[in-house]
């Protein structure tokens, strides 16, 4: 079913993604849905007119924005979607929906793999709500949170399989500082922004462990390539590799000081213990999760995946670092 347009916008989330989808959507939509899973962050939302936690530089019109800390009324309420609560928690908030969720524009801006199922985020609202495919779309390419709230210009693509949607979608997005396109390569979009988490937290674990410029770059040309092929393998396409979707993510994921994976990474390539860098962080690094996802998913289909081996390795069979990496190194070309 193609929709004529997004009807009343919903923001399912209140980290800091959720917070730069909200400063996006709202220069081009007049008013907006917005659910916070506790009623005292609303309140104190309300009282400070922006996000007490997360992006708190960002203020808002809160006459613009009808709160619910209810997922049942909010769903109701509203016609288009964007999921931006971590993959982790999403099973546990889904739970307590009771409203059909089949006629709904579902937009999902969690890059993550839905743990136990170990299936793609689009998959289980398909598989789980009956929600038809050509009414899923997925968020991805470069954009961290922190620079979408200092205005920096971004690129977005949409993933979906109605272009017709996707372009809907695209462009509730696309504004002066964001720039938009759409993909019917939803689901390559979604594992690639999986995979690229991973290889960030590699990427950090190298940069504690003081591995150098030199050995960064090899990391990512064989990132790149191992992403190729664990995507031809399960999703295949004719899809450009080098497409900031799938390469400008990976890049940015992997380099830049704003990403949560990589300061995961870095942590523990300085010598702390998974569980002492999780509590450090203040924020969720997805890449941990998306690791045992995605080791469990390529038992099936045995792509030759290096570099995730070694950071699943390091993270879930306490292995240490130094020689995980030199064992990575030794593969490299």
């Amino acid at each position: 079913m193609e929709f004529q347009n997004c009807g009343r916008v919903a923001i399912i989330g209140g980290g800091s993604w959720a917070t730069a989808i909200a400063k996006i959507v709202m220069v081009n939509v007049e008013n907006i849905n917005w659910y916070f899973r506790r009623e005292d962050r609303i309140d104190d939302f309300k009282r400070l007119k922006h996000n007490p936690a997360y992006l708190t530089s960002v203020q808002f019109d809160i006459d613009r924005i009808t709160f619910y800390s209810d997922i049942n009324n909010v769903v109701k309420n509203s016609d288009t979607l964007i999921f931006v609560t971590p993959s982790p928690y999403l099973k546990g908030h889904l739970k307590k929906l009771k409203t059909s969720l089949r006629n709904k524009m579902i937009v999902i801006a969690t890059k993550g793999i839905v743990p136990d199922d170990n299936i793609t985020i689009s998959q289980y609202f398909h598989h789980t709500f009956d929600v038809p495919e050509e009414q899923i779309s997925c968020i991805g390419g470069p954009s961290h949170a922190e620079e979408v709230a200092l205005e920096r210009l971004c690129y977005l693509t949409v993933g979906c399989r109605s272009t017709a949607n996707g372009a809907m979608v695209a462009a509730i997005l696309a504004g002066k500082n964001v720039k938009t396109t759409v993909s019917t390569d939803i689901e390559g979009i979604e594992y690639s922004s999986v995979l690229k988490n991973v290889y960030a937290i590699c990427a950090g674990i190298c940069h504690g462990l003081k591995k150098g410029d030199n050995f960064q770059s090899v990391l990512v040309a064989n990132a790149i390539q191992e992403m190729e092929r664990f995507l031809q393998a399960i999703v295949p396409a004719n899809r450009r590799i080098s497409n900031s979707v799938y390469m400008g993510d990976l890049l940015v994921t992997m380099y830049s000081n704003f990403s949560r994976n990589r300061v995961f990474g870095t942590m523990i390539g300085n010598g702390y213990s998974v569980k002492t860098a999780q509590l450090e962080m203040e924020m969720i690094a997805e890449g941990y999760f998306g690791t045992k996802c995605l080791k469990e998913i390529n038992r099936r289909y045995h792509v030759n995946m290096p570099i995730l081996d070694a950071v699943y390795n390091i993270l879930y069979e306490r292995i240490s670092t130094s020689v995980e990496i030199k064992i990575l190194s030794d593969s490299f070309r």
